[in-house]
């Protein structure tokens, strides 16, 4: 069915009205700089084969016709005949379409601890490796709940590394491709102790930071030790509703997290709650261990200081956590851009050994892109 029920233009613009009533106006160096042709874009990556200094600033309209399903443009200037499919013009005009940013919170599904009543979302790690629909319905869960817990997990050391090689590429940093989470002697990191730790997120020191976090469950016998996961996006969300101007200080004004050991100095300055374009988060931030010193001007600091209060206190809230003790052979896989993570402190007899390592959400998203696209 043609999706066009009538078009005009003149030098300068398309103007178009669908047949579901929408109307586009559509300029004329924005339809030469989107050209699909051979002559202007790579058919098998669809990357530009022009510079947008090679086309003029005053091109315009020649003459437009409809050739079937579709649009034939002559334009004036540089004497090229672009043809645009009809359903690529209105699926990705820009009058009735907004720039894709499938990181935000808009789209996603935000929960609390009553949202998984009936269970987290869980794959079994078999069918996540050979069935390509598990694998889909588990990446699925990580891009709009922030998380899925792989059980059946082989129980071997750097088995984790496998489990990145299914979606994407490791991410290495000073802790090397992975790293043991267990009790040590003079750790480095208060997670290498049987200590509690409070809801964060890894390496906002980093930029950019790891976007994917897995932990791997080898041994655990110990009392205590449950793992807790909280959807920041949430979060951010009932801060914004309850005290905008919080919200709006958390967002406006950039802090500095720093870690140091004796052999790295990573340093990034970055906002707790990062916005785009259109105000919705993108990202959030919290490590109470790893702020840096505070330096902001006065008249920042001293409101400063109570919306970080408001948006801690959030974060302890239990009614937005979930909570569950990680059994050798489950994996969890989750957004470290999004979902926030803690563990219980736990008894010093007994095991509890974890494997830890990062990826990033560009492999995971493309391979989810890929899988959708054979569906």
């Amino acid at each position: 069915m043609n999706p066009i029920q009538r078009f005009r233009f003149d030098r300068d613009k398309l103007s178009i009205t669908w047949t579901d009533g929408s109307a586009s106006e559509l300029q004329a160096l924005w339809l030469r700089d989107h050209c699909q042709m051979p002559a202007s874009r790579n058919l098998a990556n669809g990357q530009r084969l022009l510079n947008i200094t090679d086309i003029p600033l005053d091109i315009g309209i020649a003459d437009a016709s409809l050739d079937g399903h579709r649009l034939v443009i002559d334009f004036t200037g540089d004497g090229h005949r672009s043809e645009f499919d009809l359903d690529w013009l209105r699926n990705n005009c820009y009058c009735l379409n907004q720039a894709q940013d499938d990181r935000s919170e808009a789209g996603k599904t935000l929960w609390d601890k009553q949202f998984f009543e009936d269970g987290l979302p869980r794959c079994h790690y078999a069918g996540f490796c050979n069935q390509p629909g598990a694998r889909l319905a588990a990446l699925r869960a990580v891009r709009d709940l922030g998380f899925v817990v792989l059980d059946g997990v082989d129980c071997e050391s750097g088995e984790i590394l496998q489990v990145i090689k299914q979606f994407g590429f490791v991410r290495e940093t000073n802790y090397g491709p992975l790293f043991d989470v267990r009790t040590t002697v003079d750790p480095t990191n208060l997670a290498f102790t049987n200590l509690g730790l409070g809801c964060h997120l890894d390496n906002p020191y980093r930029d950019p930071v790891p976007g994917l976090q897995l932990l791997h469950c080898l041994e655990s016998s110990t009392t205590g030790g449950e793992s807790i996961l909280q959807d920041g996006f949430m979060a951010a969300g009932i801060l914004r509703q309850e005290n905008p101007a919080h919200f709006e200080l958390l967002s406006r004004n950039w802090i500095n997290f720093r870690f140091r050991d004796g052999a790295s100095d990573l340093q990034a300055r970055v906002p707790f709650i990062e916005v785009n374009d259109h105000q919705q988060v993108i990202k959030v931030r919290f490590n109470n261990r790893s702020i840096d010193t505070l330096k902001l001007p006065p008249a920042i600091m001293r409101e400063f200081y109570p919306a970080y209060r408001h948006y801690a206190e959030i974060l302890e809230r239990e009614e937005l956590q979930v909570v569950f003790k990680l059994q050798p052979g489950e994996l969890m896989l989750f957004d470290n851009t999004r979902i926030l993570h803690a563990r219980k402190a736990y008894s010093a007899t007994g095991t509890r050994h974890l494997q830890g390592a990062y990826s990033d959400l560009d492999g995971l998203y493309s391979s989810l892109r890929r899988l959708e696209s054979d569906a």
